[in-house]
């Protein structure tokens, strides 16, 4: 067995945020939004579905709040209250698509749905790391 003077952790530094566009969690959630934009919304407006329109603001507003919450963080809870709208968007996009998937299972690709579902549950549960480390930061100051 080779020596390593270190221990193996899976550990990685991360990249310095300079702006909203370094966030892992900004480039998610517009990956998610190009997503449900190119792939989903064609189809369901063929579909006729009724909340279409709903769908694609929803999925086009978590990248918008996630950059301004990131201009607000140093303010009194604007910043944190932003990422809260976030999260709740990340849900709702959730709702919204297993809605699709259980109504249009036959039309729609269910593969692609479920990655979208598990992209934005995931974004979710990392916009809650970001709001905690947040929070922290407002309680040193």
């Amino acid at each position: 067995m080779p020596y390593y003077p270190y221990p193996k952790t899976n550990f990685r530094p991360h990249r310095p945020v300079r702006s909203f566009r370094d966030l892992e969690v900004y480039q998610k959630a517009l990956e998610g939004a190009v997503a449900t934009a190119k792939n989903i919304i064609p189809i369901l407006k063929a579909q006729d579905y009724p909340l279409t329109k709903e769908m694609l603001e929803c999925s086009l507003k978590i990248p918008l709040w996630i950059s301004q919450a990131h201009s607000a963080r140093f303010e009194e809870k604007n910043g944190l209250e932003m990422l809260e709208k976030a999260m709740g968007l990340c849900n709702q996009m959730a709702v919204y698509l297993e809605e699709v998937r259980d109504i249009y299972s036959d039309e729609l690709e269910r593969i692609l749905l479920e990655e979208l579902i598990k992209k934005y549950i995931y974004n979710r549960r990392k916009l809650f790391n970001l709001y905690k480390s947040w929070k922290k930061f407002e309680k040193i100051n």
